[in-house]
Formats: structure tokens, sequence, C-alpha cells
């Protein structure tokens, strides 16, 4: 059964609180929390740990130029929602679909369709690089109802959040809010639900190993 233990997500949400996951897993975790008010209620808890464990740490004195870098932080924040909101006009057909993403996601998918669109992946599935750092890498997935992506395994962990409609595999039934969690130990072949358009988002420490005929061509290719 691949549904993480609560214990993980204890693990996770800490991470979080203390600033220690990646750019990509800390967008799926604040992505889940907008969804979720127990998912928000159980990282306030975290947070207000953290909070109390800082305060009993020592303190290094802040640098010269930390006033001047807090503010080009507020400047490169506010040219980010200004590239949003172009690359909204630019979003086309998908642009309702991602107007109902939760924030901070929103602003983040709407930026990369404008710059790339969806790009397919097989029958029935596309997906927008969100553009991970390093080996973590974040995508968000469009799959068509009763499409499928291809069988494979993975080179690290993976986590799957459920933004809207569902998915099977062979180890659950995932809706909105809900997390998938898998590892390199299993194969999987997720199913989009039949009763609608399926959108995830997915974060991932390298990529997907598939099986079969991609499998090969995969190996062929150096992909």
């Amino acid at each position: 059964m691949l549904q993480a233990e609560p214990s993980y997500f204890s693990e996770l949400y800490s991470a979080y609180a203390a600033g220690r996951l990646s750019p990509a897993y800390a967008l799926m975790v604040e992505t889940q929390a907008a969804m979720r008010d127990d998912v928000r209620r159980d990282i306030d808890v975290a947070e207000a740990i953290a909070g109390v464990m800082f305060e009993q740490e020592d303190i290094d004195p802040m640098t010269p130029t930390a006033f001047e870098a807090a503010l080009r932080a507020i400047d490169e924040h506010e040219e980010t929602e200004e590239r949003s909101v172009e690359a909204a006009e630019a979003a086309g057909s998908a642009l309702d679909e991602l107007l109902g993403l939760p924030e901070p996601l929103r602003e983040r998918a709407l930026e990369a369709c404008g710059d790339q669109g969806w790009q397919r992946m097989t029958a029935g599935v596309s997906r927008i690089d969100l553009n991970g750092q390093g080996r973590t890498h974040a995508h968000l997935y469009r799959i068509q109802p009763g499409a499928s992506v291809p069988t494979h395994s993975h080179r690290g962990d993976e986590l799957t959040l459920v933004l809207r409609g569902g998915f099977s595999d062979e180890f659950g039934t995932y809706g909105p809010g809900q997390i998938c969690r898998q590892t390199p130990d299993y194969t999987h072949k997720p199913v989009a639900d039949d009763d609608g358009v399926c959108i995830c988002l997915a974060v991932s420490e390298g990529g997907m190993k598939f099986k079969g005929v991609l499998g090969l061509l995969q190996r062929l290719t150096g992909k």
C-alpha cells in the first residue's frame, strides 16, 4: 500500500516548517495546505514548534546588506506577478483550468504554460514542466478521462498531489487534496477517473523508468 503513513506527512510538514524542503516539495506542501484545512492546521502546529526551537537558538547578527536584499526580493516578487498576468493572456484554452488551481501553484502554472504550453507525453496525457531545481523536478499533469500514464517506476521518490478529478493505480485511489507516494521499489500505471479530467502536481527526485517498448526506447535514447 503506497498511501504514505501519517508519520511520513508529519515529518514532511515539520521539514517544511523548518525550511528544509526544496522549492518543489515546498510548493506541493503549500498547495495541499491551500486545499485542505486539516493540512493547514498540521503545518501551523509544525511552524509553532519550529518557532519555539528557533527562539532557543543563538541568532547570528544580520549582514549590513540584509535590508537591501529584502527589498530586491520584494521587487522580484512583483515582477513575477506581472509575468503571471502576461502568461495568463497567452494560456489560451487551458486558462480556465489553470485559473482554478490553488495558489501558490496557480501563478507558477500560468507562467510556465505561457512559456511552453502543455507538452504531449502520450495519448491523453500532457504535462507542463514547472522547472524544478537540481535532481528535484516538478510537473503539472493533465490526464484525459480514462487515459493512463504508461507503466513505469521511478529513479527516486515521487509525490503526486491530486488537484482536480482523480486517478487509480495498483495500490489505491486518489482524489483532490490526496497525495500518492511512489518509491523506486514499485511499478504502477495511473489511470484517470472516467468522470472528468485529472490534474496533478508531481514532484520527483529523478525521472520515470518506463516498462515495455517505451522502456526500451528510453534506454536506447538515454533519456
